[in-house]
């Protein structure tokens, strides 16, 4: 059985991580590049990081902050925001990010998963999902950072983003972003269910339980940000519960 992860997640805006709740109020938290180099130092699994405006203001990517935070880390680095095409994701890569993310332009163009995992490889490319409830057990898929609700239903289309070749699935509950009450079990459970790729639940960590219950019920991976941030949760700490409640995780000692 494959270790279950632990990833951080740096939210970006012009060159700062920030945070906010359900994709609203955000505040300025820290610099990329030295919150990066504690989570790798700290044993986390793996490294996200999503320049959060760049798809809303239709500009690139800050290739500058990938660069400088590729080359303080030595665990997987996932980077998303602004990726429209081929070449963007080329551009990624080469700047040292050893996934790349794709959300809003997925949507609006699904064959560039497609030519994106025939081109990389499947295991570069990961669908992104922001997926909001819009009726009792029905989640829509939303793009250009949460702002608009593509009608799509979220579980339709992890499975078609699985079915395009795409290697991975990230699903972000917004109802649950920044709220700390915990990830949104249905929905993770339901997609985890549907797919055979790896699935990362992201939105709502609060408290060690709350990694333990998403893992368990079938999140291959949970993504929290704040929790770290802040040091309300040391992920030594974190990974020394899982493994204690026979989640099997990867540990430093």
């Amino acid at each position: 059985m494959l270790a279950k992860r632990i990833v951080p997640c740096l939210d970006v805006d012009k060159g700062r991580v920030v945070k906010g709740k359900k994709f609203q109020n955000i505040k300025d938290v820290a610099d990329p590049v030295e919150l990066a180099k504690r989570y790798n130092e700290a044993g986390a699994d793996e490294l996200v990081f999503y320049d959060i405006t760049a798809s809303n203001e239709e500009r690139d990517i800050f290739l500058d902050v990938v660069e400088s935070v590729a080359r303080e880390i030595a665990i997987p680095f996932t980077v998303g925001g602004g990726i429209r095409t081929v070449e963007d994701i080329h551009k990624v890569l080469r700047s040292g990010a050893d996934k790349v993310s794709i959300n809003s332009a997925a949507v609006n163009n699904p064959s560039l998963i497609t030519k994106a995992a025939l081109k990389f490889g499947s295991q570069c490319i990961v669908l992104s999902i922001d997926a909001k409830e819009v009726a009792s057990n029905k989640w829509n898929v939303f793009t250009n950072g949460g702002r608009k609700d593509t009608g799509l239903d979220a579980i339709e289309w992890a499975k078609r983003g699985e079915e395009l070749g795409a290697g991975e699935l990230v699903i972000n509950a917004m109802d649950s972003d920044g709220e700390k009450n915990g990830y949104n079990l249905s929905l993770t459970k339901i997609i985890a269910e549907t797919v055979n790729i790896p699935v990362v639940a992201s939105g709502g960590a609060g408290i060690k339980e709350h990694f333990s219950t998403v893992l368990k019920e079938g999140a291959d991976a949970a993504l929290a940000a704040s929790v770290f941030h802040y040091n309300e949760i040391k992920i030594t700490d974190l990974k020394k519960y899982l493994y204690e409640e026979d989640i099997i995780v990867r540990r430093n000692n």
